[in-house]
């Protein structure tokens, strides 16, 4: 990954001056990859990851004081790769392996632990986690990765399991909520129904950022109609809301149609912009960048107003640590 990424930030400095207005005080939604787990996800053993030093270069490029860094261990488990060996040990490896990385950085970066919450091994790390000073503060929860189903009662009552502990430890949870696409699992305004009835509840005292505006990146008809339970949720004051947020970390694509951009802004206007954080994802492309997603996000049309608050949220998770 390493191998590009000077290459890469090369095209992130010659892109278009979009960024005037204002760029924003935190990416919420940053990760670092071992040599380990880039070589599991890239098929290359010689792969040198992507570290701490290479993400602040990234966050430096565009103007951007601090981050979120969500974990990948949840990678080692995850449902459509076929099984691997001590696979507890290496997903405690790569949550070390951050925790050591962000350390490195305690006034720029942030990490949250992650993990299958389907996996025997959930409640341990979870508990192993909150007991680290770097990963304490949060968990990530990746659905499609781990194959969690939000239409198999038992899944839903494990993950409901993993939330409640989560809110006993006081730790934030970062959600991708969109259900497995290599596997092909049903999603849509049920599964946020699920989410909103049976998980939201279990942890009523953290906050929960739901990833990618209830996608995977992109935006498509699955991910508006489960935006919009959450939407409709928010419109009656629903108090199981209170403490969502969203991020929309790779929701603006280059081939977007004017009429989706619309789509999502409109959609972001009805969430409100208080609850939207900027997030870029991994930077294992160049239009993943912190800078180029967020001069795509830019592309969205919203006003200098929605754009400057948008810029400027900052969570409880991050609220102890200065922005800028």
């Amino acid at each position: 990954m390493r191998s590009s990424l000077c290459t890469m930030l090369v095209v992130a400095s010659i892109l278009p001056a979009t960024l005037s207005a204002q760029t924003p005080g935190i990416d919420y939604h940053q990760h670092l990859f071992s040599p380990d787990a880039a070589a599991l996800v890239t098929g290359n053993p010689g792969s040198p990851g992507i570290g701490a030093r290479d993400v602040i270069a990234l966050l430096d490029s565009a103007g951007i004081r601090r981050a979120l860094v969500l974990s990948v261990a949840y990678t080692w488990g995850k449902a459509s790769r076929a099984t691997v060996d001590d696979e507890y040990h290496h997903v405690k490896a790569e949550n070390d392996w951050t925790a050591q990385q962000v350390a490195r950085y305690p006034d720029r970066l942030r990490a949250f632990c992650s993990f299958n919450p389907l996996r025997p091994y959930a409640f341990d790390e979870l508990t192993r986690c909150s007991n680290n000073p770097q990963l304490r503060r949060g968990l990530k929860l990746h659905f499609g990765n781990s194959d969690v189903d939000l239409a198999n009662p038992e899944n839903v009552a494990q993950v409901r399991r993993i939330f409640e502990a989560a809110d006993r430890h006081r730790m934030a949870i970062v959600v991708h909520m969109r259900t497995s696409l290599d596997l092909r699992r049903g999603y849509g305004a049920d599964a946020a129904r699920v989410f909103l009835n049976e998980l939201l509840p279990a942890a009523p005292d953290v906050p929960v950022q739901i990833a990618h505006l209830a996608g995977a990146g992109g935006y498509d008809a699955a991910t508006d109609s489960a935006l919009s339970v959450f939407v409709d949720a928010i419109a009656r004051d629903d108090a199981r809301m209170k403490n969502v947020w969203f991020d929309a970390a790779a929701v603006v694509r280059p081939d977007m149609t004017a009429d989706v951009l619309r789509q999502i802004a409109a959609r972001i206007r009805q969430i409100g912009v208080r609850r939207v954080l900027y997030g870029s994802d991994a930077a294992a492309s160049p239009l993943a960048y912190p800078k180029a997603g967020w001069a795509a996000f830019r592309r969205l049309p919203l006003s200098e107003t929605d754009f400057r608050i948008i810029a400027n949220n900052v969570t409880p998770y991050m609220r102890d640590v200065s922005p800028h």
